[in-house]
Formats: C-alpha cells, sequence, structure tokens
C-alpha cells in the first residue's frame, strides 16, 4: 500500500506558495477560461508557465482544471487555447466534459488527462469508458463510500489512477452539476460562477398568504436545508488508500493562502505519520489545525454509505476561531519581522504556523513599527513591524491570533 499522493489547491500565486512549502506533492490551478472556479484570481498564460516551473523545481506535479460544462462557442475556442497551454509545462488537464477530453486528447496528446469529479464517476464501466478515451485519472464523486472506491479499483486497469476529494466545501449536488444559481441569479455554476445560493436562508410561504414567512424549523436564525457541511476524511487516509486510492484532494481554489497553508499542513502531517515504517500516531494537534481555518462542522459525507448529517441547519457563515495578524518576512537578532494583516497588539498571544511543525505560542513583546519605534498595537493595513521571538521562522510563515475564547 502506497502513500497517496496529496494534491492541494492554489487559486493564485500566493496560494500556491503556500501548497509548495506547506508540503504538497501536486496543486491543481485554473486559467483565466474554462475553469469552474471563476471568481479565483487563477492564471494567465505567462504566469503558469512560471508557476509550473516553480512547483517543478521542488518536485511538485501541476494539474490544470479544465471542467467546465461548455457550450458550443467554448468547445470552438478549446483548441486555440490547448495550443498556449501546451507551452506552459503542465502535468494534466482536468477535464469533465467528454468533447473537452477527446479535443485534449486530439489537440495535447503529450498533456495527461484527468477526469473530473463533475464527470459524475460513481461505477467501474464509466471509470473503464474513460480510460479507453485515453484519461490516465479518475476523480470520484463525493457520492461514493469507501467499499464502493474499492471496487472500482478491482474492476479497473491498474494504469488507470484514482483521486478523491478528502476534504473541503461540497456543493448540496455534492458533485455539482447544480442549475440553483443559475436559476436564482443568472450565474452558472457549471461554467465557474457559482453564487452559492444553496448557502442562502430560506422560508416556507403558503400559497393563500402571500408574504407571510414561515421557518422550516424552529432555529431562530432560520433555516439553510441546502447549506451543506465540509468534507473531512483525515481519519481514513489509510482506508481509502486500502481501498486504491493514489491522490487525497483538499478543495479551495477560491480560498485564501492561509487556508491552504493549514490544511495542507494537516493532511501533509496525518499522511506522513500513517504511512511511516512503522507507522505513527498522528498528534492531536494536526486534526486540531482543522478547526484553525475557516470552516463548516464537518462530516465524513457518504465514505461510509448513506448519510444524513450533510445539512448544517444551525447558521450560514462559517466557524472561525483565529485570523491572520502577520505574514513573516524574517528573523533577525531575537526579533521577528512581519507584514501586518489584521490588527493586533503588545501583548497578544499569537501563535504561528509553520511547515511540519506543532504552532509555538508567543507574546507579542517589545512590539516596533518597521521604523524601529515602540508601538502599542499594529494597526495598519499591511504595515511592516517586529517583535521579540527567541527561535527562527521561515518567510512566509502565518501569524495567527484567536478570535473567540
Amino acid at each position: 500500500m502506497k502513500k497517496p499522493e496529496l494534491l492541494s489547491p492554489a487559486g493564485d500565486a500566493e496560494c500556491l506558495t503556500a501548497a509548495l512549502q506547506y508540503g504538497a506533492d501536486a496543486v491543481y490551478v485554473g486559467a483565466k477560461e474554462y475553469g469552474m472556479r471563476a471568481a479565483a484570481k487563477n492564471f494567465d498564460f505567462d504566469s503558469l508557465r512560471e508557476a509550473a516551473a516553480r512547483a517543478h523545481k521542488q518536485g511538485v506535479k501541476v494539474y490544470l482544471t479544465a471542467n467546465i460544462l461548455p457550450r458550443n462557442a467554448e468547445t470552438e475556442a478549446y483548441p486555440a487555447f490547448l495550443e498556449q497551454i501546451r507551452s506552459c509545462g503542465i502535468d494534466a488537464v482536468i477535464a469533465a466534459d467528454f468533447g473537452f477530453i477527446t479535443m485534449t486528447r486530439k489537440y495535447a496528446p503529450e498533456i495527461a488527462v484527468h477526469a473530473s469529479t463533475q464527470t459524475g464517476i460513481v461505477n467501474y464501466q464509466t471509470a473503464n469508458a474513460l480510460y479507453d478515451l485515453g484519461v490516465s485519472r479518475i476523480v470520484l464523486a463525493r457520492e461514493l463510500s469507501i467499499e464502493e472506491i474499492a471496487e472500482i479499483r478491482a474492476k479497473t486497469p491498474k494504469e488507470l489512477e484514482i483521486e478523491m476529494f478528502v476534504h473541503g466545501a461540497m456543493c448540496m449536488s455534492v458533485s455539482g452539476r447544480c442549475l440553483l444559481s443559475e436559476y436564482m441569479t443568472g450565474r452558472d455554476a457549471n461554467r465557474g460562477a457559482c453564487a452559492q445560493s444553496c448557502r442562502w436562508k430560506y422560508a416556507l410561504m403558503e400559497e393563500k398568504r402571500p408574504g407571510q414567512y414561515f421557518p422550516v424549523d424552529e432555529d431562530s436564525d432560520g433555516s439553510y436545508i441546502l447549506n451543506a457541511k465540509d468534507l473531512c476524511l483525515m481519519p481514513y487516509l489509510k482506508e481509502l488508500a486500502e481501498a486504491g486510492v493514489d491522490s487525497v484532494k483538499i478543495e479551495g481554489r477560491a480560498k485564501a493562502a492561509y487556508y491552504v497553508a493549514g490544511v495542507t499542513n494537516a493532511y501533509r502531517m496525518a499522511l506522513d505519520c500513517m504511512f511511516d515504517a512503522p507507522p505513527r500516531d498522528v498528534p492531536k494537534w494536526v486534526m486540531n489545525e482543522l478547526n484553525n481555518v475557516s470552516h463548516r462542522p464537518y462530516t465524513v459525507g457518504f465514505a461510509f454509505g448513506q448519510r444524513k448529517d450533510l445539512i448544517w441547519h444551525e447558521r450560514n457563515g462559517y466557524i472561525r476561531d483565529y485570523e491572520v495578524v502577520g505574514i513573516v518576512q524574517r528573523t533577525e537578532n531575537g526579533r521577528i519581522f512581519v507584514s501586518q494583516r489584521n490588527r493586533f497588539f503588545a501583548g497578544d498571544t499569537v501563535e504561528i504556523l509553520m511547515p511540519q511543525k506543532e504552532p509555538p505560542v508567543l507574546i507579542v513583546t517589545d512590539l516596533r513599527n518597521g521604523e524601529g519605534e515602540p508601538i502599542d498595537a499594529a494597526n495598519h493595513a499591511v504595515m511592516d513591524c517586529s517583535f521579540l521571538c527567541d527561535f527562527d521562522v521561515p518567510e512566509g510563515a502565518f501569524v495567527r491570533k484567536r478570535t473567540t475564547e
């Protein structure tokens, strides 16, 4: 049983840096067109070329999303897009549409094709058909149990790799193909512009009582009957590997760099512990790290069969117990120099998220501004400041502060 690849999201250059620094084996990115995260910054062709070069220098693979459900005009422009992509050095294209899959094989035969979760792969017959089309990896639907994954593995060629989402947000349609956003707002979720209508607050209205709204449940905040919890399968990575999963994927190309760093770091540590020889127990702090990024309550989804705990009825927002207050620039002469991101004060207790280490805790002491003058608070956006620190911290580490008791 081999250790699965850890695949992290990179919605922009900052997130790519975080994924590379915190232990990803591969990253998936989007160009300015054809990806399912139109709201992310994404990469133009020049920056995509630079991103691939940076990643490859560290032995990290780069997969490009072209996983929208395209209309006619978009398919006609796709060969020209592929011609540009061929010079960027990416390792694979992730596609959902059968036309895009066959066109990628035709116009860019040297680039591997991964079948997106948007394809809706839930059985081995579909997996084999995709393999016959030249697909080298399938990203399975989130609706599958570990038992079903194992059967797909047993009945498909061993050369066909299997990828599975293990962490992050789930659409109320789970593997996508949702029409709600387009119906409500005109923004097509199947072409990357989802308005997340499923996260909105809904009420019930009786036909003969217009304007009178009734909550669907008894919660004072209303009802969120379509608001899915977040997926978290960290405790079951070994079971997924035993079932034949080659790559475990973190959702989040629209998320911030701190999220990418924190979740990638936790899964890197968990995988390394579980697959060491002999295996080690995963430290408790590693699992706790998943609670230290913005998230909804977690669920194991369908990993063990049909579930009824997928929807979060209580509230619409995220759980945010920490905020990033600074990005480390350097440590020097017993001081840590940071670029401020959120206001913090002298005397605050902060933690530092560093790669593959339990985050150390320290108190902000002798806080100074960029000119070296003593200050009581770092309260200007992106200001340079420093405070005492008696250990080395790598550039790019995140300084964070708890926002809840």
